[in-house]
């Protein structure tokens, strides 16, 4: 027999199949970088430190840490497998690696996959089923608007309401003479002004008894103005309409509430011919009763109740209810603290 001699080597032998999986990993990231400049896949996240900038080239074979701040990007764990390039692509899939998910790309085809992959998570979400939205009507808002242009006027008006009294008027009477020797002063005009001066009421009243003096040197009453005159009973009931609730000023306001037949509350009376600060500011005596155009000449510099035609009811009551307004908060505030006694 021959003798074989056998040559053994007992040394490591030579790492294939690292060399073979370090191949396969650089085919991988080869891939999956030109996968990032496409823009089809976002970069992996790496430690903040070490984290490439946006626009920096992606390293090349066997290059470590750049000075300008680059990272080459870790190997991944060696896997030992004899899949081809088909499997390297199945490892690319987004279902087995999941951090490795589409990037938005400012290409067209980029645009596409970015819907396709959108399509397919609205179709996996639970269908909700939306109401209609209900048509709104236009009628009610024209009528909206209609009602707030409505508002306006009478907001102003309440304003100015509050600025002007409105149960505050103004009277003066004038009278003609009846009964024995004309002695006896009836109505026969009657005029009402409010607070403004604007006249409320002015008519000629018809007294009940005979007249015997027209008295038109003073009251400027003839006879032509009792054809049509306002008989006394319905021009009373008229007025009184209009004084029942009010503030009621007058100059020696007794007289006419006498011709009126008719008594007003006293809290609700202002007589201008007994008013202290208002003949203190014309440089009167205080309890002197001074007539009304010598009050009007002195503080409202205004001629009244002159010529031979007789005196102008409405005229007295607007010169009334302006001499008032002179001493209208001194007066108030007295009479808050010491009202009147009926």
């Amino acid at each position: 027999m021959s003798t074989l001699l056998l040559n053994l080597d007992f040394g490591e032998p030579p790492p294939k199949k690292a060399v073979e999986g370090n191949a396969k990993h650089q085919n991988f990231v080869k891939k999956r970088r030109l996968l990032e400049r496409r823009g089809f896949l976002n970069k992996k996240n790496q430690r903040p430190g070490k984290v490439p900038k946006p626009h920096s080239e992606p390293p090349r074979k066997g290059e470590g840490p750049r000075v300008d701040g680059t990272w080459k990007v870790p190997p991944l764990a060696k896997k030992k497998t004899n899949a081809s390039s088909s499997g390297s692509e199945q490892f690319l899939d987004k279902k087995t690696v999941p951090w490795l998910t589409p990037a938005p790309s400012q290409k067209a085809g980029s645009l596409v996959a970015a819907a396709d992959l959108l399509g397919e998570f609205q179709s996996a979400l639970p269908k909700v089923k939306s109401h209609p939205a209900r048509p709104r009507k236009k009628g009610p808002q024209k009528n909206a608007a209609q009602n707030s242009t409505q508002v306006h006027p009478e907001s102003t008006c309440s304003g100015a309401s509050q600025k002007v009294p409105t149960k505050m008027v103004a009277i003066d009477c004038e009278m003609v003479g009846t009964g024995p020797k004309g002695h006896v002063s009836s109505l026969a005009r009657c005029s009402i002004v409010n607070y403004s001066g604007d006249v409320l009421y002015d008519e000629y009243v018809r007294p009940p008894c005979h007249i015997v003096d027209y008295r038109t040197r003073w009251s400027g009453i003839r006879r032509q103005h009792m054809v049509n005159a306002t008989p006394f009973k319905v021009a009373r009931s008229q007025i009184l309409k209009i004084l029942t609730g009010k503030i009621v000023v007058g100059h020696a306001i007794h007289n006419d509430f006498k011709a009126l037949q008719y008594v007003h509350p006293k809290a609700l009376t202002r007589d201008t011919s007994h008013i202290p600060p208002l003949n203190r500011k014309a440089d009167c005596p205080e309890n002197a009763t001074m007539s009304l155009k010598h009050l009007t000449k002195k503080l409202l510099n205004r001629d009244i109740q002159v010529g031979k035609s007789g005196h102008s009811s409405v005229e007295d009551a607007q010169a009334t209810m302006e001499l008032y307004k002179l001493v209208e908060v001194e007066w108030e505030e007295y009479l808050a603290q010491n009202p009147p006694k009926d």
